[in-house]
C-alpha cells in the first residue's frame, strides 16, 4: 500500500512560482517511478513530469518545459515540482502518481496505480 500526500499549491500571480511536494508512505517508494498529473474543472486529467527512482531520466510536457522541474529525494520520501513562470493556464489541481511501469509515460490509467488527493494551484492575471 502506498499513501501520497501534496502539498505547497496556492494562488499566486502570473509569472510567479510555487513549488509542489508529494510524501509518499509505504514500502517501495525508494525504487518507484514517479509522475504529476493536472486536471482543470471539464478537462481530462493531463500528464505533466514523471521521474525515475534514481532520477536518471525525467519527461515534460511541451508546455512546461524550461518552466518546470521534477525532483526527488528519497531519503525524504519526497517528490517535488517546482513551478516557475507560472500561466493562468497551469491552473489546475496537481496530483502525484506512482508510476509502476518505470517508463515515465503520460498514460493516466494504464502506467499509474497510486494517487494522492491534489493540491489546487491557481494563476491569476
Amino acid at each position: 500500500q502506498v499513501q501520497l500526500v501534496e502539498s505547497g499549491g496556492g494562488l499566486v500571480q502570473a509569472g510567479g512560482s510555487l513549488r509542489l511536494s508529494c510524501s509518499a508512505s509505504g514500502r517501495t517508494f525508494r525504487f518507484d517511478a514517479m509522475g504529476w498529473f493536472r486536471q482543470a474543472p471539464g478537462k481530462e486529467r493531463e500528464f505533466v513530469a514523471a521521474i525515475t527512482w534514481n532520477s536518471g531520466r525525467t519527461n515534460y510536457l511541451d508546455s512546461v518545459k524550461g518552466r518546470f522541474t521534477i525532483s526527488r529525494d528519497n531519503a525524504k520520501n519526497t517528490v517535488y515540482l517546482q513551478m516557475n513562470s507560472l500561466k493562468p493556464e497551469d491552473t489546475a489541481v496537481y496530483y502525484c502518481a506512482r508510476d509502476r511501469s518505470g517508463s515515465l509515460s503520460g498514460r493516466v490509467h494504464m502506467d499509474y496505480d497510486y494517487w494522492g488527493q491534489g493540491t489546487q494551484v491557481t494563476v491569476s492575471s
